[in-house]
């Protein structure tokens, strides 16, 4: 039991770091920019970006997780709010990410606060830290506990600039950046 909450306490400072980093944020007025909570940056990678439905395993703590980003969609569903209505800002829309998160072996807390958007000037944008009854489902879960053999799958909703797309999708967790390249997906063209 006591390598099981160290682990989980691992897991929740990796989270904790995460949300209180001082990552870039988007343009002036966009959602990050406003106070929203900036993504925690990985370190630069190397390597191409993985493409969608490819896994990252990263095995950190005595835990092996393989993640992967399923699907990109941008301005193809609507809320009962949009995102400037939720935001004040003008000109972004909703954008969802669909993720899936395997444990091969030990215990993780895994959470959507640690997923991010680049695009091409360097700006990231976190995910949303509102969501609404009619958002895409199943939902990322905001903080879950997952046991080894266990999978958790959902969709991630994010505010975005609806004239432009992001290059990547990126998982800036603590366990990304003690692998030898971070976790990143490229996002294809429209």
């Amino acid at each position: 039991m006591r390598t099981r909450t160290a682990t989980a306490v691992f897991f929740l400072l990796a989270f904790a770091t995460a949300c209180s980093g001082s990552g870039d944020a988007a343009k002036p007025g966009a959602p990050e920019a406003a106070g929203k909570g900036a993504a925690a940056k990985p370190g630069p990678s190397p390597k191409a970006p993985l493409a969608l439905g490819a896994p990252f395993t990263v095995t950190a703590d005595g835990a092996t997780m393989a993640t992967t980003v399923l699907r990109y969609e941008q301005g193809k569903f609507h809320s009962r709010r949009s995102a400037d209505e939720e935001f004040g800002t003008t000109g972004y829309t909703w954008a969802v990410v669909e993720i899936e998160g395997c444990l091969k072996s030990g215990f993780a807390v895994v959470t959507r606060n640690t997923w991010a958007l680049e695009y091409a000037d360097g700006a990231r944008i976190g995910p949303s830290r509102v969501t609404y009854g009619d958002f895409p489902k199943p939902e990322y879960p905001r903080m879950a506990t997952v046991n080894a053999g266990e999978c958790v799958r959902g969709k991630t909703v994010f505010a975005v600039p609806a004239n432009q797309r992001p290059e990547r999708v990126l998982h800036t967790s603590e366990k990304s950046e003690k692998a030898e390249t971070p976790a990143e997906w490229a996002v294809p063209r429209a």
